[in-house]
């Protein structure tokens, strides 16, 4: 303290010094600084004083603080102890009632670890079966009884033994059975509609007569966005519509491994449309022989009958069908010898030959045309699938026959379109030479008539 006052004054010194005259008469005298540091040292040992008689008195509050603390320190310290003893007493007891438990149980500890398993198989079994749509709860309670038969202190009760009979029975049971019932069903588009399906044990599901799969994930039904062929569509709807009987309905053994590989089969639109040009120009081209080919069918079908009815009546002939107009030269010319009237007769006959077999020659080609179109096809369908092999190798199968598939798709049709056109080209060629072989016979047999009746040459 008379440090700080001895420094203060020094200090005081100093100032007084420098200052001179001009502190004496602008700022306070030493008498009044000195008066003021006594004033402060005189209330900062009043501060002083009652903070020890505080820190005095919380002394005697810590010290009673202390030793309650050691007092609950000793206090716990008995109370471990205790617990250690019991804890340890409680384990032995628990090993031997352990030891007891596992004893009495005997068989019945291989009966649970059977039931926990059967528990948890049937649990995953329904939880991708159909008949899930129906009895959903049924999985919470597989789930608790597996987790509580995994448990060794816990025992499944004669009720939860006999529900997983009851369950496991149940599913084989509802295994043959055709059950309608309603159920909320997720349309191609998106929607939910509430909708009365029909379940086909455990193989299908079905809806107004389309086909339905069950996503287990989610636990709704879905509509196939794609369908299988129509055959199948058609067995579904007799199933929907019909009340009561037998029905004729393809089923799905494997749960929807098979239905899916159905609805992946490509339609015929597709298959043509995997054709490409080729394929295109091949239809095409078969097309326009299948209405060439028929529009002569239907024009050498009227002539024979034209033919036929003229042949019937040769004294008045006319000029609407080829033995008419043949007949017609050979009554034009009954004044020449039979050698002109042969001749002419010829003339006639060939004059009509190349109305009769028109188009003939273009059926023969479309024909010819079509398989090499086809196999045009296939060999450019061939380079790029292996052009694929050789950017993304022979890893994957499907990729390669994929592509091949597609490059025989223009083969088929080649054949569709050349087989059908062979057969048409040769009915009108037979059609046509026939009506020539009618006109060749009628012209020589009307020569010979009149090389009879005449000689060597007509009368005058």
């Amino acid at each position: 303290m008379n440090c700080v006052v001895k420094l203060i004054l020094v200090a005081v010194a100093t100032l007084s010094l420098s200052t001179g005259v001009l502190a004496q008469e602008k700022g306070p005298t030493l008498d009044q600084l000195l008066q003021q540091v006594k004033e402060g040292l005189r209330d900062q040992s009043a501060q002083d004083k009652q903070r020890i008689q505080e820190f005095l008195r919380d002394k005697a509050k810590q010290q009673a603080m202390l030793q309650q603390a050691q007092r609950d320190r000793d206090a716990l310290e008995k109370e471990s102890t205790r617990m250690e003893h019991q804890f340890d007493e409680n384990e032995a007891q628990v090993a031997t009632l352990t030891d007891t438990l596992n004893k009495r149980l005997g068989s019945l500890k291989e009966l649970f670890g059977v039931l926990q398993q059967s528990a948890q198989d049937a649990r995953g079994t329904f939880e991708a079966s159909l008949t899930n749509i129906q009895y959903p709860d049924r999985i919470k309670f597989l789930a608790d009884l597996a987790k509580k038969m995994g448990q060794t202190s816990k025992l499944a009760s004669l009720e939860e033994i006999e529900r997983l009979w009851y369950e496991l029975q149940r599913e084989m049971t509802e295994s043959s059975k055709v059950v309608r019932f309603p159920a909320t069903v997720i349309t191609a588009n998106g929607d939910e509609v509430k909708e009365d399906v029909i379940r086909v044990g455990l193989f299908n599901v079905i809806a107004n007569g389309k086909y339905l799969q069950y996503q287990s994930a989610t636990g709704k039904l879905e509509e196939l966005a794609r369908q299988p062929k129509s055959r199948f569509l058609e067995t579904a709807d007799n199933l929907s519509k019909a009340k009561s009987g037998k029905v004729k309905f393809g089923i799905d053994p494997t749960r929807g491994q098979l239905l899916g590989l159905l609805v992946q089969e490509p339609t015929l639109r597709e298959r043509i449309d995997q054709g490409g040009t080729i394929g295109y120009i091949t239809i095409a081209l078969g097309i326009f022989g299948l209405v060439i080919a028929i529009i002569r069918l239907i024009q050498l079908t009227l002539i024979g009958i034209q033919v036929a009815a003229q042949k019937r009546n040769k004294s008045k002939p006319s000029t609407n069908n080829p033995l008419g107009r043949v007949l017609k030269v050979f009554y034009d010319n009954t004044k020449i010898d039979t050698e002109s009237l042969e001749l002419k007769l010829g003339e006639a006959v060939l004059k009509e030959t190349p109305k009769l077999v028109r188009f003939n020659t273009l059926l023969k080609v479309i024909a010819v045309v079509a398989p090499l179109l086809g196999l045009l096809g296939t060999v450019t369908g061939m380079i790029i699938t292996f052009q694929a092999i050789t950017l993304f190798g022979t890893g994957d199968p499907k990729l390669m026959a994929g592509g091949i598939s597609q490059a025989l798709v223009t083969t088929v049709l080649g054949l569709c379109v050349a087989i059908p056109t062979v057969l048409m080209h040769t009915l009108v060629s037979g059609r046509s030479r026939r009506i020539i072989e009618i006109l060749e016979e009628q012209a020589t047999g009307m020569v010979a008539e009149f090389s009879e009746k005449h000689g060597k040459g007509p009368s005058v």
